[in-house]
Parts: structure tokens; C-alpha cells; sequence
């Protein structure tokens, strides 16, 4: 996957969205408001760069955004050329990540899924969310697998899973088992639903996911908290 094309794309249209309500709820953020959630992403996007070029996680700084809305657009669009420039070098480039691998790969993939989802928490504040793309939506499902439910485990943020559930997407083929040992439930949709269901932006049993086998345990299994 180009993670450099998708994050652009995905950079662009959030940008594109801090041209609505500034001051419009975010229904799955708490209390944040669109100008929080536009603070929160160029502070991020600033981060990495700090994480690439000087090696380590500090300096992160919601505050640095400014509170005006032309002024609080032009930080964060520079915030994004930045992190593009940033990430414009070989991904097996060593860097500072909170989860391996420890290169600029690693924050590649994170910035465009972080970006995905916000962008999608923007534009459903605004009253017209577009849907994600398929690829770039199966890979998030992934990231949730294979990086954000073990840091959450290694966290001791939560506890491994006591049954494997298998997810599979339908639009694009991918599955994937949580747990270990043999699936006792699985549950089918779209990659972009199930995306949605994983980050909390939908619950569990959302009708627009469809549930086989032992459901309750299936539905328990990814309790997790999976992500943060």
C-alpha cells in the first residue's frame, strides 16, 4: 500500500473539513469540539516529525494551536506538509514509535489509519461522512490485530481475549482470527463497518455487522478495550 498517497488524501479532506463548524460536537471524542479534534491532529502530526528527526516521543503540545479559525487552518495545514516531508524518506529508516518496528514504516501506516479515522469523526460531526476507502479501512482492521490490542494488552490496559473470534471483511476478502485456538464466533461486514466497530464509533452488535457461532462469546472476546 502507498501510505504516503492515502495519509495526502486522507490529510487533505480532514483539512478540508476544518472549512465547516468549528464549534460542532464530536459524538465519539467525549466533550471535544471539531477545533479540538483539529488541534489534536496537527499536534500529532508535529509529534511524529519529532519522533523521526530528534529520535524520541516528547514534546507533544495541543496547546501550540492557535485559537482563531484562518490561523488554526494554516498551522495545521503546515503541520501536515511536515509530516509528508518527515515521512518522504526509506521506511525502513530507524525512528522513535511506541510499538515495533521502530522506523518511519511504522508511522506511515499509523498517521494514515489515525488520520482515516479522524477524518471520519470530522466529517460525521458535519453531518456528511464519506465512506472510507476499502483497502486503506481492511489495513486499519489489521493495525487493530497486530499493533493497537497488544499494546493495549502490554499495557495491562486489558486482558487477553478468552476465546479467538475471526473478523472478515467482505468487500475485500481479508479475515483475521483474535485469540488463540479455534474461532467460537465470527463476525462479517464491510471493512469500513467493521473499522468503525473496533474504534467505538459503532457498537459491537451494530446491524450492519453480521454475527455467526456463539455470538455473547464472540461479542466478549472483543470487549478488549482493543484500542486506546
Amino acid at each position: 500500500m502507498d501510505y504516503l498517497r492515502e495519509l495526502r488524501r486522507e490529510l487533505d479532506a480532514f483539512g478540508d473539513a476544518l472549512d465547516g463548524d468549528l464549534s460542532a460536537p464530536l459524538e465519539h471524542c467525549g466533550d471535544w469540539r471539531l477545533r479540538d479534534l483539529a488541534a489534536h491532529m496537527g499536534a500529532g502530526n508535529l509529534w511524529v516529525v519529532t519522533a523521526i528527526q530528534e529520535g524520541h516521543g516528547r514534546n507533544y503540545d495541543e496547546g501550540a494551536a492557535p485559537r482563531d479559525p484562518s490561523g488554526l487552518r494554516a498551522w495545521y495545514a503546515e503541520s501536515t506538509d511536515a509530516l509528508v516531508q518527515a515521512l518522504s524518506v526509506e521506511p525502513s529508516t530507524a525512528a522513535w514509535t511506541f510499538f515495533p518496528p521502530h522506523t518511519v514504516g511504522f508511522w506511515r501506516r499509523r498517521r494514515s489509519q489515525e488520520t482515516l479515522m479522524h477524518r471520519w469523526d470530522a466529517e460525521y460531526a458535519l453531518g456528511a461522512a464519506k465512506p472510507m476507502d476499502a483497502a486503506l479501512a481492511a489495513d486499519g482492521v489489521a493495525e487493530v490485530f497486530d499493533t493497537m490490542a497488544p499494546r493495549m494488552i502490554a499495557k495491562g490496559a486489558a486482558a487477553p481475549p478468552p476465546h479467538a473470534v475471526r473478523v472478515s471483511a467482505t468487500d475485500s476478502g481479508r479475515c483475521w482470527i483474535y485469540g488463540t485456538g479455534e474461532p467460537i464466533a465470527e463476525v462479517s461486514g464491510t471493512a469500513e463497518d467493521l473499522l468503525l466497530m473496533l474504534w467505538g464509533r459503532k457498537p459491537l452488535d451494530t446491524a450492519s455487522v453480521t454475527w455467526a457461532g456463539d455470538r455473547e462469546a464472540g461479542l466478549n472476546a472483543l470487549a478488549g478495550p482493543l484500542v486506546p
